[in-house]
């Protein structure tokens, strides 16, 4: 059984992405749309100043000597110039790919060696990480830039500002205008790097085109407005938050591409902290949000939360993680906001199943399938379920990436040479054509809706003198997820290293999201195939049980540790 979408197909225009967002007989609009939360009157963007230094940075990639094809890596907080770079980067035939500003040297150097990126652009305040990186990795000093919301007048540790030693002038960005792209262009020529698990192993580039993207702000758009032909003069007055990281396909997706589409204004804080996220909801009457599932416990288990006024919030997306049916109608009924679920992974662009806006659920339902988009569900031998029944996704669309950077080996296990993209996600389907997430079968472990691999962790781990071996999963309680390590450490060492000893030595080697918080757990043996791979369901089966014992203890009174 093959799931097709309820909705009609679109016709989605075949072009550079710059082409799609600045259509040569409309204006670009003058009044700011990205603002930020810190200065939102001095610090702001319209799209036509935002266009303005797209040409310039455009043009001046091409003057410094890139190709059509070379990568160009961002390493920054989110700011108000990063949909510039983004657009800039990918309107000139370039390759974006941006970079978690948490990163550690060796995380940092694993993205530019793997990219070969050839120019880095860098916030002053991750100069020191970026430098060793680029040397270790191979970028000459005189390829990095400088790269804020403020210009950097100084040179820092002798790199200079982008807007002096990238940007073009203005009388000469005037007259650029960025290479077309014909239909099959448009379907071939990667846009964006942004790095993903996939269903097992380590970080991945995956390979999003001008198509991919187009297609995807297209889809969200019909089914955001409750599968209604958009007009735009009719669109609802919205205002948006910006706190998705925009190093990730979430983030883009809607701080870049569907604001300027919808021209909807948003605001943007550099980095999440809760109570400035509650704060600005109301000092700016925000009224839709993008986010992921911690954000709802922390609304709803957090007492920072009752201090501020919410109400200016109609509608919520959620999505990157899975969410409880539970956690989704209590927050529903307590601040009488529409929260819709949708799926999506780095793979789909973005996303590819949405409940409708204007749709009320309380089932826990991810929703029903994008516009263009199929979907089938497979047994683990590659049969088709009977509908009700579990199975993997395997969804195919416009929006499915073309595959992994310079992987080969992991594209062919991730795409069927028919186009189909297996996602290691398990659903269910009704015969309404809803799915709902019952499990995982990849690795992948989601914290705060950013990705852990379990192979990378385990990788770090064993670099430990005093690890013979490790497995590591994820642990969830109360709909939070964290990586935990079952480790097996050597005879020699016992007594010489404690559980919290490991984990404060994971903490100096890995970005924030990947300590080890959900514990590190001392084990005799890590459960193995014969062939030497990790058994992941044992794994699994063991957080299982760990989880509900803590949970036990604590409702016991108990002070239970992860």
């Amino acid at each position: 059984m093959v799931y097709t979408s309820p909705y009609p197909d679109l016709d989605i225009p075949q072009t550079n992405i710059l082409s799609y967002l600045f259509p040569q007989n409309e204006k670009p609009l003058e009044e700011p749309l990205w603002y930020d939360t810190r200065d939102p009157v001095n610090k702001n963007l319209s799209p036509a100043q935002a266009l303005t230094w797209i040409k310039k940075l455009a043009l001046g990639l091409e003057r410094f000597g890139l190709k059509r094809g070379d990568v160009v890596m961002i390493f920054t907080p989110n700011q108000i110039f990063v949909p510039v770079a983004y657009l800039a980067i990918v309107g000139a035939g370039c390759i974006f790919s941006g970079t978690n500003p948490g990163y550690t040297v060796p995380e940092v150097i694993h993205q530019m060696t793997n990219t070969q990126a050839k120019v880095l652009l860098v916030h002053p305040n991750l100069v020191d990480t970026a430098l060793e990186s680029a040397g270790k990795a191979g970028i000459p000093k005189s390829n990095i830039f400088l790269f804020s919301d403020v210009e950097t007048t100084t040179p820092v540790k002798g790199l200079v500002d982008w807007r002096q030693g990238l940007a073009a002038s203005d009388a000469d960005a005037s007259r650029y205008h960025w290479p077309d792209l014909s239909p099959a262009a448009a379907k071939s020529t990667v846009a964006t790097i942004n790095y993903s698990s996939g269903t097992t192993g380590l970080p991945k580039g995956v390979c999003v085109s001008h198509a991919n993207l187009i297609a995807n702000v297209d889809q969200t758009i019909f089914i955001r407005y409750a599968h209604k032909p958009f007009k735009f003069e009719n669109r609802p007055q919205e205002r948006w938050i910006g706190f998705l990281p925009l190093y990730h396909a979430y983030g883009q997706l809607y701080t870049i591409l569907m604001a300027i589409k919808l021209r909807v204004p948003i605001y943007i804080m550099t980095e999440f902290r809760y109570e400035e996220f509650l704060y600005n909801i109301g000092r700016f009457q925000i009224t839709s949000l993008q986010i992921a599932p911690p954000i709802l416990v922390m609304l709803s288990k957090r007492p920072e939360t009752q201090r501020y006024d919410l109400r200016s919030v109609r509608d919520v997306l959620c999505g990157a993680a899975p969410l409880s049916r539970e956690l989704q109608n209590e927050c529903q009924r307590r601040f009488n906001m529409q929260i819709n679920q949708g799926w999506g992974m780095t793979e789909v662009t973005c996303g590819a199943i949405h409940v409708p806006g204007g749709i009320k659920d309380n089932t826990g339902s991810v929703g029903r399938l994008d516009p263009n988009c199929q979907c089938r569900l497979v047994d683990d031998d590659g049969k088709e379920v009977a509908l009700g029944e579990p199975g993997e996704l395997h969804v195919k669309g416009p929006n499915i990436c073309l595959g992994y950077w310079r992987n080969e080996e992991a594209t062919k296990e991730c795409l069927t040479p028919d186009g189909w993209l297996k996602t290691g996600d398990i659903a269910v389907c009704n015969k309404e054509g809803y799915f709902w997430i019952v499990d995982r079968k990849k690795e992948l472990i989601k914290v705060n809706a950013l990705q852990v691999a379990p192979a990378e962790l385990e990788g770090v781990l064993l670099e430990n003198d005093h690890i013979a071996d490790a497995a590591v999963v994820g642990i969830t309680l109360n709909s939070e997820e964290f990586p935990r390590a079952y480790v097996v450490i050597h005879e020699s060492s016992k007594g010489k290293a404690t559980p919290e000893d490991i984990q404060t030595w994971m903490e100096a080697r890995v970005a924030k999201h990947k300590r080890l918080t959900g514990g590190v757990i001392y084990v005799d043996e890590v459960p193995k195939l014969a062939s030497g791979k990790i058994q992941r369901k044992t794994m699994r089966d063991w957080a299982k049980r760990d989880a509900a014992e803590i949970l036990k203890q604590r409702a016991a009174g108990n002070k239970a540790k992860l």
